[in-house]
């Protein structure tokens, strides 16, 4: 993804951490020596083509992060962690979405947020990533609500590729046919993760053990975050063996990926 702007770039993620949570319950991760994270991810799932379009990022706001937050260098972001909306005033005021907007996504009302800010007007960017304690350590929670110039729309265009693991997910497939199971809608991967993802520069966000799942978005659908149950009610094809617990979930397109810990306080 390229971009090209006259003012600082910056997105807001909202994340579902513990209430009242502390500033370490968000991670952030240094995928800079990673450039084809994503493309190496792809190339688990060889049919059909993988999805290469690129969504436009998501609006931004000009401002720098103000230094009463931690503020992270993570390659050429600096990223930082809100714990709840009231924080939002340790922003600078013209980085801030107003609570008004707010108010239209009353889940959100005691939530966190990861804040992402590129350093330069233009470029192409690498990977962001991030790990963040979970109040839904049953789900996987993908934030892909959309806020365009202080607007929550019900529908917006999407044209995003989502991408998971976990060992119940495992667990609940078949054979590797390159289109979406008709429960879950997922598609999985071919083989285990490390057979084309180098799990040594994921720093440990994938399991190369796992295989890795995708869900696509894409046309005008209705603006609201994804979650995805990790277990099934109904009976399952194995795969492989249960060693670990590691979910993980990207955002392809705008090319960020967030890792859930499971600690709950």
């Amino acid at each position: 993804m390229k971009y090209d702007s006259d003012a600082k770039n910056a997105m807001i993620l909202p994340l579902p951490t513990p209430r009242q949570g502390s500033e370490d319950a968000v991670r952030f991760v240094d995928l800079s020596k990673y450039d084809s994270f994503f493309k190496d991810l792809n190339r688990g799932f060889p049919i059909p083509k993988v999805l290469n379009a690129i969504a436009p990022p998501s609006p931004s706001r000009a401002g720098f992060i103000d230094s009463r937050l931690v503020v992270h260098r993570v390659g050429s972001f600096d990223a930082s962690f809100v714990p709840s909306m009231d924080d939002f005033d340790r922003l600078d005021p013209r980085f801030t979405i107003p609570k008004d907007v707010w108010s239209k996504l009353p889940e959100y009302k005691d939530w966190g947020f990861a804040v992402f800010q590129l350093h330069e007007l233009s470029g192409e960017p690498h990977p962001m990533a991030f790990e963040f304690k979970t109040r839904m350590p049953d789900k996987v929670f993908f934030p892909t609500v959309h806020i365009h110039d202080g607007q929550v729309h019900a529908t917006e265009y999407f044209d995003h590729a989502l991408y998971l693991q976990h060992p119940e997910l495992d667990a609940d497939v078949g054979a590797a046919t390159g289109i979406p199971d008709p429960r879950r809608r997922l598609i999985r991967s071919t083989d285990i993760a490390s057979t084309f993802v180098d799990v040594e520069k994921a720093k440990g966000i994938v399991d190369g053990n796992l295989l890795v799942h995708k869900k696509l978005l894409k046309g005008n659908l209705a603006n609201k975050d994804v979650w995805i149950a990790a277990k099934s009610d109904s009976s399952t094809k194995k795969y492989g063996s249960l060693k670990t617990l590691l979910p993980l979930g990207i955002l392809a397109p705008v090319t960020w990926i967030i890792r859930r810990r499971q600690l709950l306080q």
